[in-house]
């Protein structure tokens, strides 16, 4: 990827925005305030090392918009964290809440530091640190926080616990719990089934028969490893996974259940017998019916978009098409499933993990899956049939959609 399009995605955020504004007719004044984020904060984090050493952490905390509820969006541990790549992914919260019509504004949060070198203790002192600088920019009315990459449900209990030190046991405060206390049944499924759920409804709309389909997806951690299972039940044939290790191609497709397995037992995809090792970029290009990126964001750039060979992108990562990239497959009449609807099935389990925690009671597994269907079902068609309707792509349709609801609420509310 070049580095102008890898370090753009602020850019490429607003960039879509204002592809949509100009379809509404948005004034520059309500632009400028829909743009911005409201609040932003930058903290330190001394965590003594095991060896004896202190290190300190940078820690960042984006409010992107609290119009329609308060603000919702994942903590990311990982070493390129900085605060341009945290405003870019609040402000696709703000629009991935709206579009699904749950009541949340957008947030997103990260620490910089590489949790592969960090130990156990370590990695609790970090996430402990952090909690306790954002403590008062959030909770469980103002600002709810969640797993992203390099988080997990242990991470968010030991956030979770450090809150609760000052403000007494409030489970509300963060979503991806552990279930023990007070997660929700589904959440670690949601975003893979979620997406595909929006798949199957896809699929319906360009002629592509699931039964008998070939898929491709880059990326096997949370959301990709579900996606591949979850695709497959649908009886798509998944040809090739990747994970940061590289990546794996059987034209007859991959048992699923096995790669679980050796995943497992190895760590990565790559060696599982039967397929042939291929690389990141590699996979990308092979053709497919679906090919759903689910790693990183800019994977899909300029200078592989016209390699790309796919009937429909779904997409699981957040930004995984560069701006670029995006108008070239628009050419070669490939439709792209955006993220923010896509991937929400993470961020609407998360919202019923809330209310169920502000209720104090539990809904079953089936419950929760049947009503993310409904609601992420009903999201994709409002996207698709929009779409339709004014001759624009999913992606402006769905930020359209996601704008005029914000914008909506915020003349009902008063600027001020």
């Amino acid at each position: 990827m070049s580095t102008q399009e890898k370090v753009s995605m602020n850019e490429n955020t607003r960039i879509l925005f204002d592809k949509a504004a100009d379809f509404l007719k948005i004034d520059d004044e309500i632009r400028t305030l829909l743009k911005n984020p409201y609040r932003e904060l930058s903290v330190q984090i001394p965590v003594q090392l095991d060896n004896g050493k202190l290190k300190i952490f940078s820690g960042y905390r984006v409010q992107h918009s609290g119009l329609r509820g308060p603000s919702k969006g994942g903590i990311r541990f990982h070493q390129d964290v900085g605060i341009e790549e945290v405003r870019a992914l609040a402000a696709l919260m703000t629009w991935k809440c709206s579009i699904v019509d749950i009541p949340f504004g957008g947030a997103k949060g990260g620490v910089t530091c590489d949790p592969k070198k960090l130990s156990v203790t370590e990695l609790e002192k970090v996430a402990k640190g952090y909690m306790s600088k954002i403590d008062l920019i959030i909770g469980p009315s103002r600002d709810i926080p969640a797993p992203d990459v390099n988080t997990n449900a242990q991470v968010m209990a030991w956030m979770m616990s450090e809150y609760g030190k000052k403000h007494g046991h409030t489970p509300a405060i963060i979503t991806g719990k552990p279930i023990d206390l007070g997660g929700s049944l589904g959440r670690e499924d949601a975003t893979g089934r979620g997406c595909i759920y929006c798949v199957k409804e896809a699929c319906k709309d360009y002629g592509i028969d699931i039964q008998n389909s070939t898929t491709v997806i880059q990326g096997f951690g949370n959301v990709g490893s579900r996606a591949a299972r979850f695709v497959t039940e649908e009886g798509s044939k998944v040809i090739a996974v990747s994970d940061v290790e590289g990546g794996i191609y059987n034209s007859k497709g991959l048992d699923i259940k096995a790669l679980y397995q050796h995943v497992g037992e190895y760590g990565s995809v790559v060696g599982f017998k039967g397929a042939e090792k291929i690389t990141n970029e590699e996979l990308l290009e092979i053709p497919c019916d679906v090919l759903i990126p689910a790693a990183l964001e800019g994977v899909i750039y300029r200078n592989n978009a016209e390699k790309i060979n796919t009937k429909l992108i779904v997409e699981g990562a957040n930004g995984p098409v560069t701006i670029i990239a995006d108008e070239i497959l628009q050419q070669k009449g490939i439709p792209i499933v955006p993220d923010i609807v896509a991937n929400a099935g993470g961020v609407i389990v998360s919202y019923f993990e809330w209310v169920q925690n502000l209720q104090q009671f539990r809904w079953d597994e089936d419950e929760i899956n049947f009503k993310l269907k409904k609601r992420i079902t009903k999201s994709y068609k409002d996207v698709y049939t929009f779409a339709k309707e004014h001759n624009i792509t999913l992606r402006t349709a769905a930020f359209a959609i996601a704008i005029q609801r914000v914008v909506n609420v915020a003349k009902l509310r008063g600027w001020n």
